[in-house]
C-alpha cells in the first residue's frame, strides 16, 4: 500500500486527531517544513483547497466553496 502525502511549495501536510470536550475527536491539518513532534504525513482531503496567508506566506487548508 502506497503512503500518500501532499506537498505545497516545500511544505508537507500533516494531520493528527485531537480530543475535544465531550469526548469528541477532531482531525486537524497543518503544514510544516520539518518533521513535527506529533502527527503523520497525509494527503489533502477532497473537500479542501490550499490558501496562502498574504502577510506571512504560510499555507493553510480551507473548505472549498460551492
Amino acid at each position: 500500500m502506497k503512503k500518500m502525502s501532499y506537498t505545497y511549495e516545500g511544505w508537507n501536510l500533516y494531520c493528527k486527531d485531537v480530543g475535544l470536550r465531550g469526548d469528541r475527536q477532531q482531525r486537524i491539518y497543518y503544514f510544516s517544513k520539518r518533521k513535527p513532534k506529533s502527527g503523520i504525513k497525509c494527503d489533502k482531503p477532497n473537500n479542501m483547497e490550499v490558501g496562502v496567508n498574504k502577510m506571512t506566506g504560510l499555507p493553510y487548508l480551507r473548505k472549498i466553496r460551492n
